[in-house]
């Protein structure tokens, strides 16, 4: 499966966000799409299921409790296709830092010339 594939879906992409914060129970993951999405639990494990197999997450057992993490190889594809786009934003946003920059230092001169005024 394509990694946009995986990502297309919405579930999947949250769970990916949940796992990006750290390791997450099973049931935690189960919890919180449960409550956000209402889905089942097999539900759930279906989603996880799809994310294991196709190397988004890894699975380790610990008694009864399966912990999942993300793993970050398979988002080197997504990464390489936005490569391709980066430079359209990356201008626009060092133009921003460029305009906010002369905001600040005109406000910086605004200032200094009210201060010097007042005296």
């Amino acid at each position: 499966m394509h990694a946009f594939d995986i990502l297309g879906d919405p579930v999947r992409r949250r769970i990916l966000e949940l796992l990006a914060d750290g390791e997450q129970t099973s049931g935690a993951i189960t919890d919180v799409i449960r409550a956000e999405f209402g889905l089942s639990q097999p539900g759930v494990s279906q989603h996880l299921r799809v994310l294991r197999d196709s190397g988004f997450a890894s699975v380790r057992a610990e008694g009864a409790r399966r912990f999942y993490a993300v793993e970050p190889e398979p988002l080197s594809e997504v990464d390489v296709w936005l490569g391709r786009f980066r430079r359209l934003w990356e201008q626009r946003l060092d133009a921003l830092g460029t305009e906010l920059a002369r905001g600040k230092r005109a406000a910086r001169l605004t200032r200094s010339d009210d201060e010097g005024n007042l005296k």
